[in-house]
């Protein structure tokens, strides 16, 4: 079944109206018939983004949102594959991936994920397919 994992830029993009990205983001969301992933470490990382920018009641309903949502699964980040996101931090020192986006990277590839909802380069440069 095609499921699409979903990074912290796309969340972003769709809560702040102001965010450059926001139109080309609602009109993915629009469009898209696949079920979503993310991860406990992209939620959280969302989370503190939300809160810094735009305030916690934001924070707090986004939140609410993903957590109850039955379009999108939350995969949590076990030891075994916090390790092998550690691994991939260290081998790849010449890109700009977070620790985030190297445990995205191992949840994408633990569930032969292909393709994400991401605003940033950091997918395709891993050799996922993104969205918008």
């Amino acid at each position: 079944m095609r499921r699409i994992f979903v990074d912290t830029s796309a969340w972003y993009a769709l809560v702040d109206v102001r965010d450059p990205d926001h139109e080309a983001a609602t009109d993915f969301m629009h469009g898209n018939s696949a079920p979503l992933v993310t991860s406990n470490f992209v939620l959280d990382e969302t989370l503190t983004l939300l809160k810094s920018k735009l305030g916690a009641q934001t924070a707090i309903e986004f939140g609410m949102k993903v957590r109850n949502s039955t379009f999108c699964t939350l995969h949590r980040i076990d030891p075994k594959l916090e390790k092998a996101a550690w691994e991939v931090f260290c081998r790849y020192t010449d890109k700009e991936w977070s620790f985030t986006d190297c445990t995205s990277y191992m949840v994408m590839k633990r569930l032969k994920l292909n393709e994400a909802f991401a605003l940033d380069a950091h997918f395709a440069q891993m050799g996922f397919r993104i969205w918008p």
